[in-house]
């Protein structure tokens, strides 16, 4: 992906010693990549090679103190003691951002599950959960992922994208620098065309990766005249073939349930859009089973919910290569139970965490926080969730190019100012990232600033 073009010049905080900064894309005269030392961090997580799938004792972190990241231009060129590096960083003539006090390194976090471009609030929604009423029940009566469609039909191009990015520089503040974006609230091909077409716009304006994902499947429009087969195969033959030839979008997800589309109702769409040469994710066994198998079927990067999902579910999806991803914000926005991360864990499955940020039933939107809150709830080790929200997200969107920090990878890192790592999820949550670098370059989000 094209990374944004905006000016990148703010630096780490109390930075006395930075010299030959680089340009916006991380190259100094001539157009050569930048060499850039930063550090020394208290501990660095470079989460490099550890497995996709199964369980991760905290015992299986690497944790490299007094290091240092060497970058040149976007990609990290070393990782090591930063003494050392300083000396031949200064050799070579490198930029060098020296860190005060201790900070703790960690790949940038990828938030791999966001329905982050809509208009609306569905706070009335929230309130009648509170009150007793099932999600089921208020999608029945005219609330639920119908009321944030009528919002975000209703909403200019101008407005969504002015939404999307104030979302988006929030995202950057909590340190996410990958972020996976959702259609679904438009249920037409007008209106689909649209977000997706805000989307890979507000994607040229923010400091993160935007990756794109039409989710026209997300719930059985009510102002279609027609049976759900043939929405879903207007969709196939009018909206798919133009997003591919607008490059607005490599992947395709569908809501598997009851109140939306039936695992019948929804292959041949999949199956189209694979043809096609879509990556596929599966809204899966969030209230009753049949998504996950949908996703293996499919072969599915990803099937992501699973709140539903049993031991039968769980065994097929520990075989596959689909990445379980689990979605704390909708059990605590919906009240009901967590993802079985640790049985998917012990079985052998890949588990990513993500935020399901949306105005229904996931309007925290804090992966950090979320993540933290699933470590007691499902008894999972730090390891597990740093992988879940690093380099196993990365793998739930498809990316081998980040989600850790070795030679070659996207030089994406959130920095915390604390000595331990420990104290980040200790907090749950409220240890916010003191700075945020992307592809080489910290990023003015992570300050507040534009």
């Amino acid at each position: 992906m094209e990374q944004n073009k905006m000016d990148r010049k703010t630096q780490s905080k109390a930075n006395p010693e930075t010299h030959a900064g680089p340009d916006a894309e991380g190259h100094g005269q001539g157009g050569q990549p930048v060499l850039h030392l930063v550090g020394p961090f208290a501990q660095l997580l470079p989460m490099s090679g550890l497995p996709l799938k199964g369980a991760l004792p905290d015992t299986s972190l690497t944790v490299l103190e007094r290091a240092g990241i060497l970058m040149e231009g976007s990609r990290v060129r070393a990782i090591g003691p930063f003494d050392q590096m300083e000396q031949e960083a200064r050799r070579m003539r490198a930029t060098i951002t020296r860190l005060p006090g201790n900070q703790v390194a960690l790949p940038g976090l990828v938030d791999a599950h966001t329905h982050s471009c809509f208009a609306g609030s569905r706070a009335r929604d929230y309130a009648l959960r509170n009150s007793g009423r099932s999600y089921l029940e208020i999608a029945e009566a005219g609330g639920g992922i119908w009321d944030t469609v009528t919002a975000t039909r209703k909403a200019t191009p101008e407005q969504l994208r002015n939404l999307l990015r104030d979302r988006c520089r929030r995202f950057a503040a909590d340190g996410i620098t990958t972020l996976e974006v959702k259609s679904g609230y438009g249920l037409s091909v007008e209106e689909e065309l649209k977000m997706l077409r805000v989307i890979a716009e507000t994607a040229a304006d923010v400091s993160q990766d935007i990756i794109p994902t039409c989710l026209a499947a997300h719930s059985m429009p009510r102002d279609f005249d027609g049976s759900a087969g043939e929405y879903l195969e207007q969709i196939a033959e009018e909206l798919l073939p133009v997003l591919l030839k607008e490059g607005l979008a490599r992947r395709v997800d569908a809501f598997v349930e009851q109140s939306a589309f039936s695992p019948d109702q929804i292959l041949p769409y999949l199956e189209t859009a694979r043809r096609l040469g879509y990556d596929i994710t599966i809204h899966a066994d969030q209230f009753t089973t049949g998504g996950s198998e949908v996703a293996i079927r499919c072969g599915a990067r990803s099937a992501d919910h699973l709140e539903a999902s049993g031991p039968a579910e769980i065994a097929a999806l520990a075989k596959s290569d689909v990445v379980a991803t689990a979605l704390p914000g909708a059990t605590l926005g919906l009240g009901c139970g967590y993802t079985p991360a640790r049985a998917l864990l012990d079985a052998g499955a890949a588990l990513a965490i993500a935020s399901d940020y949306n105005p229904g039933s996931a309007p925290m939107g804090d992966l950090l926080t979320q993540a933290a809150l699933l470590g007691p709830a499902e008894k999972i080790s730090h390891a597990e969730i740093f992988a879940g929200i690093t380099f196993r997200a990365a793998a739930a969107l498809g990316l081998d190019d980040r989600g850790a920090l070795a030679p070659g990878m996207l030089a994406d890192f959130v920095l915390f100012d604390t000595d331990h790592y420990n104290e980040i999820l200790y907090h749950q949550g409220r240890l916010r990232p003191s700075a945020v670098w992307k592809s080489g370059r910290r990023i003015p989000d992570s300050n507040g600033k534009n």
